[in-house]
């Protein structure tokens, strides 16, 4: 490249013949004195070595020669100055070359090299050639780098050393020599030809943006070359970057490269995977640029918790739509994922149902801790901490807590952590791994915010939890197509801590996920829940081994559906948990579920296990809109007694109060007593009675009464003594035995014969 060729810029200052009105004496600024006239100055018209020459007498301390018109420098262009010089007579000085660096405004650029290397003048006639380099960037054999705010300079030499000597200056020549330092064919801008250092300490940000706007407007590719370039401000990037060198910003400054916006070119931008991915998602939340970052199949090993807000630091709500996919986590062991564990006294009431008040030692619980202690139900985070009130905001509230205690606060780690956020609706997370080793939890969710999204991730391996919320971030969630596979396989099902997800808020969907040998594979706090297509299994080695709970229900009212599942060796519970008053008042009690279409199957357990577990946790609760149809339950190695039951640890339900349920077309593999509701039994009464006693009660679901009798319908002729035909109808009384769960029918005369009886264990409506 030649600016004298390509621009038609003249950089070569006038021959000294042509007069020295131009040359001055002073830095070569407009009103600076000149040679014109001068005493210590004369022209040489045929000097042996250069011919026309200029003449000079070193009369002071720096003996100045300036061309006073004004050589532009421009961006990635380099000059190169030149004179030669030779010692007439008297003392022999120093020669070297100077300028005088000129900015907007003719304002002088103060803070720039403006001399090149000194050369002695040893002896009389020899000739000494001077010469210094000078352009914008910082590059090896540049004397002059001068960044971009210089625009022009006024170039000449510098005589030095002792006065009274007398030199001869061959014409000044100034040349473009940038093909020296740069291809004429490249394809790439280079920041340091735009005056970055690459020092890592002096500020490049200007030096790079103006290298980025030449880059970028002539269709080439953005160079950092070797050097670490800091950048204290804020900078966009239009063209595509390759880096030879690393950046290095404060946190809150941020980067974004439009053009090379993916997870592999911000690790090679910051010669760190790990804060990379930190500054891309910092440039992703900031940005409008870009929806998604791509991280391009990478896999980043990360040493510490990823703060997902510190990484933004500027923001602690966010709600556009933005994506991270293609890319996996795995998890190096240190100290930085060691669980934190506070216990604290703290006294809670039941009319501040999702507060802990007066709690001790409170600045060292961090947000986001597990809470655990009596009448506290599982999966019960800290949302917030407000260390000045001595409160913590709670997820859910709290069962049977009333009063003071000692808690247990657990903090556990997590490879993604989006606790920080106040805020976070609309994050997308599509097609990671998440390898934690046993060393770190998953993920963890803001306390509030809507639709965030997982799917078809992997979460391999979790210390304690695959997907946690603290609160309602979860609202409407979405998790699809993706993998859990516990760190806990060895272990007996009991003796498993891990919970693959957890929720709060409402309207969350689960679709078509496997999840593998967790405690839970998920904790539901909300409802309007919809859970389809997974696989979720949890058995053991053990023979006739414990089983514990797949899919947790923590609601009473929770209008969800649970379809199209594979429930294996574990079993679904629903409870009321997270009711600071458990007991039955005004709320809904238990109803508003659908499961339908599942396969149940279990493997060596006892014959007392159920797949279908209710658990109150307070007095007077009823089951009012519940469809179990088409289901199959099946056994292996063993039978069971039934495929549901009440887990009466707190309190049972209430009989009389069963209200619109349906239990029906269901199949039965080894399971010693199907269930129905409506239940058709039939009776067959083989002598005269005027009471035939009916007893469909191990049919009914759930240890329900006969408390309706819809059809009653004789097969065959109803008889009398001597076969006499009857032809009266009985009349029935329901809730009858022990028990309630039987039903009689009671008829006018002695009668005997065969009825099918439809009894229910609820009221329809």
């Amino acid at each position: 490249m030649n600016k004298a060729i390509t621009d038609g810029l003249v950089f070569m200052p006038p021959a000294f013949e042509n007069g020295l009105t131009v040359w001055s004496s002073g830095d070569g600024t407009p009103g600076s004195p000149t040679y014109d006239g001068a005493v210590n100055a004369a022209l040489v018209t045929a000097d042996q070595d250069f011919a026309s020459c200029l003449e000079l007498q070193k009369t002071t301390t720096v003996t100045k020669l300036r061309y006073m018109g004004e050589t532009t420098i421009l961006p990635g262009c380099y000059l190169r100055i030149r004179a030669r010089v030779k010692a007439m007579s008297g003392n022999l000085p120093s020669a070297r070359i100077a300028a005088w660096a000129g900015g907007a405004g003719g304002a002088h650029v103060a803070g720039v090299v403006e001399t090149g290397p000194s050369v002695a003048l040893t002896a009389y006639g020899k000739v000494e050639t001077v010469e210094a380099i000078v352009g914008t960037g910082n590059r090896t054999g540049v004397d002059m780098s001068w960044g971009t705010s210089a625009l022009y300079g006024h170039f000449g030499i510098d005589l030095t050393g002792a006065n009274g000597g007398i030199v001869r200056v061959d014409d000044i020549e100034i040349e473009d020599i940038t093909s020296a330092f740069l291809r004429t064919m490249m394809d790439w801008v280079d920041v340091r030809d735009y005056g970055a250092v690459g020092d890592g300490v002096t500020n490049d940000a200007v030096a790079v943006e103006a290298a980025d706007a030449v880059a970028d407007a002539t269709g080439r590719t953005l160079l950092f070359s070797a050097g670490t370039y800091f950048l204290d401000a804020d900078v966009t990037l239009e063209s595509p970057a390759r880096f030879e060198g690393t950046l290095t910003m404060p946190v809150n400054r941020r980067i974004a490269m439009t053009r090379s916006f993916d997870l592999p070119s911000y690790a090679d931008a910051f010669g760190s995977e790990e804060l990379g991915f930190k500054k891309a998602y910092q440039a992703l939340v900031n940005f409008a640029d870009h929806d998604t970052l791509d991280m391009c199949g990478r896999r980043i090993e990360i040493t510490a918790p990823i703060d997902m807000q510190a990484a933004v630091n500027n923001k602690t709500s966010f709600s556009s739509r933005r994506t991270i996919r293609n890319g996996q986590f795995n998890v190096i062991a240190g100290p930085a994922w060691d669980t934190v564990t506070v216990t604290s006294q703290a006294s809670y009431s039941a009319g501040n149902e999702l507060v802990l008040s007066a709690v001790a030692n409170i600045a060292n619980i961090p947000v986001g801790a597990l809470v655990e202690g009596v009448g506290v139900g599982r999966e019960v985070y800290v949302t917030s901490v407000n260390v000045a009130a001595g409160t913590l905001t709670l997820s859910q509230p709290l069962y049977g807590a009333a009063g003071t205690q000692v808690y247990t606060f657990t903090r556990y780690k997590y490879v993604l952590d989006f606790s920080g956020f106040a805020s976070l609706s609309n994050m997308i997370l599509d097609d990671l791994q998440f390898e934690c080793g046993g060393e770190a939890s998953g993920i963890m969710l803001a306390p509030a915010g809507s639709i965030f999204q997982l799917r078809d991730s992997h979460v391999l391996g979790p210390k304690n939890r695959g997907i946690t919320s603290i609160g309602r971030g979860c609202q409407g969630m979405l998790i699809d197509r993706c993998q859990f596979v516990s760190n806990e396989s060895p272990l007996r099902s009991q003796d498993r801590i891990s919970v693959a997800i957890n929720t709060n808020a409402n309207d969350v969907k689960i679709r078509d996920n496997r999840a593998v040998h967790f405690r839970h594979f998920v904790v539901l706090g909300g409802n309007g829940n919809l859970i389809a297509g997974n696989h979720w299994f949890q058995g053991d080695q053990e023979t006739a081994g414990l089983r514990v709970a797949g899919l947790v229900l923590a609601g009473t009212d929770v209008k969800s559906t649970i379809n199209g599942n594979y429930v294996d060796n574990s079993f679904i519970e629903w409870t009321n948990e997270y009711e600071s008053d458990p007991d039955f008042a005004n709320q809904f009690s238990f109803g508003g579920l659908t499961i339908t279409g599942n396969t149940f199957t279990v493997a060596d357990v006892a014959p007392w296990f159920s797949w279908i577990v209710v658990k109150p946790y307070g007095s007077g609760h009823y089951i009012r809109g519940l469809n179990l149809s088409g289901n199959v339950f099946r056994s292996l190695n063993g039978s069971v007694d039934r495929v549901e039951k009440v887990d009466t640890t707190f309190a049972p339900l209430v009989n009389f109060s069963m209200r619109n349920i349906w239990v029906g077309e269901n199949t039965f593999t080894s399971v010693n007593q199907a269930i129905a509701n409506p239940v058709l039994v039939q009776h067959d009464q083989v002598t005269e009675a005027t009471v035939w006693t009916i007893d469909p009660g191990p049919y009914l679901p759930f240890g329900g009464w006969a408390r309706n009798v819809d059809a009653v319908v004789a097969e065959g002729m109803i008889t009398g003594p001597s076969s006499v035909r009857r032809t009266d109808m009985p009349y029935v009384d329901v809730t009858q035995g022990a028990s309630k769960n039987q039903i009689t029918l009671n008829w006018a005369q002695p009668s005997k014969g065969r009825v099918n009886v439809t009894v229910r264990m609820d009221n329809p409506n």
